[in-house]
């Protein structure tokens, strides 16, 4: 058994980050500021996308989005497999969420699904990029432009994951919105933080205004050597915007993306390979052709028939072991707060509920070491077998 605990997820920052955040620190420049305007500079760069808007996490992200595309009264579809946060922002920018049952391979929204749940006040669809595994954005495309409705990409999962050779994040036009995350478990960090990509000029303005509390010029406009105090307030906002000591860990976490999933890749690559005959395990199925899978989160079903305990005893004989695991998600609507609000009750959504009970998301991260994976892997064995 290992020594030490192997967490489920932690970060690597560089000497270079925590130099730049330290710059930060002595300049007096600490909020929003010129790092964070070149952070999101490179992150547009990256993504293709016409515009980034960065915020102090991707569930403001998702709730700006939101504000951006839909009213009172409107309704949003969505998944119940992730997590609070995507539904959150609906109702909050007072719509209701409405959501469709998982596809069980892949386990993003199942879109063949989607338009039976469309009605006269539908707005917009909310797709999740599953653990990072783009969904099938063609046929989500199409539906949305039959039915006049804006699509937000939750890609908190999804940071250089690719669909049919475009980054996610990209922005396909008008009403189109992608929302990523920088929280310490995701594919790059910034602590916590986010960023909004679009190509659509009138949301990206929108956005950029009512996350700083709806003012026509944020600090960094008005406080610079070159600035001017006056501003004015068109629209009523929140305070949403990021740190200038987040940005100097993002601007240089974007150096090491690439190579952060290609580490990834061979962690997941060496899982699939060592469980590929175990019957009690159904691994998650190869990315799709054209595309590329981000890896954020690796996410086997346990197959409990072949077994005589069920996840959450798993998840405890690897913690036993020292190793870590988590759990995404419990389908949303076996939450009390919001089966009301959604109508649903358990059974209503077969795919989701049964996949939220024997998922179990295993230790992945770009600085595990070999022996850190072997030993994930002899644990999975000898507790399954």
């Amino acid at each position: 058994m290992r020594k030490e605990f192997l967490p489920f997820s932690k970060p690597d920052v560089s000497e270079n980050a925590i130099q730049d955040v330290c710059d930060s620190i002595r300049s007096g420049w600490l909020a929003m500021g010129p790092k964070t305007v070149d952070f999101e500079n490179k992150f547009a760069t990256y993504t293709g996308a016409k515009y980034a808007i960065s915020v102090n996490s991707a569930t403001a992200g998702l709730h700006l989005a939101a504000m951006a595309t839909v009213q009172i009264g409107d309704e949003v579809i969505t998944t119940p497999m992730t997590f609070a946060s995507t539904v959150n922002a609906i109702i909050y920018a007072g719509a209701k969420p409405v959501l469709v049952d998982i596809d069980p391979h892949t386990f993003n929204i199942d879109v063949n699904k989607i338009e039976a749940k469309i009605t006269p006040r539908t707005r917009a669809i909310i797709p999740v990029h599953f653990a990072g595994r783009p969904c099938d954005m063609d046929k989500i495309e199409a539906i949305a432009k039959k039915h006049n409705l804006a699509i937000i990409e939750d890609s908190a999962h999804a940071l250089g994951a690719s669909y049919h050779g475009k980054r996610v994040g990209f922005g396909r036009g008008e009403k189109r919105i992608a929302v990523f995350s920088f929280h310490p478990t995701k594919n790059i960090t910034t602590g916590e933080g986010g960023m909004v990509t679009t190509s659509d000029e009138k949301i990206a303005e929108q956005i950029s205004v009512q996350r700083q509390n709806g003012m026509s010029k944020g600090a960094w406009n008005r406080f610079a050597a070159k600035g001017n105090a006056n501003y004015d307030i068109a629209i009523p906002g929140l305070k949403y915007q990021m740190m200038d000591i987040q940005a100097a860990i993002g601007r240089d976490q974007m150096n090491y993306l690439e190579a952060f999933n290609a580490r990834r890749t061979e962690i997941v690559n060496a899982y699939n390979n060592a469980f590929a005959d175990l019957a009690a395990m159904t691994l998650p199925p190869p990315i799709e052709e054209g595309n590329i899978h981000a890896w954020h989160i690796y996410t086997p079903l346990l197959n409990l028939k072949e077994l005589d305990f069920t996840r959450n005893e798993f998840m405890a004989k690897m913690k036993e072991r020292n190793i870590g695991t988590a759990y995404h998600y419990q389908a949303l609507h076996l939450f009390s707060a919001y089966k009301e609000i959604t109508g649903l009750n358990k059974g209503d959504l077969p795919v989701a509920e049964d996949v939220s009970e024997r998922i179990v998301s295993l230790p992945l991260f770009p600085k595990m070491t070999d022996n850190d994976v072997q030993d994930v892997i002899e644990a999975v064995l000898a507790i399954c077998r």
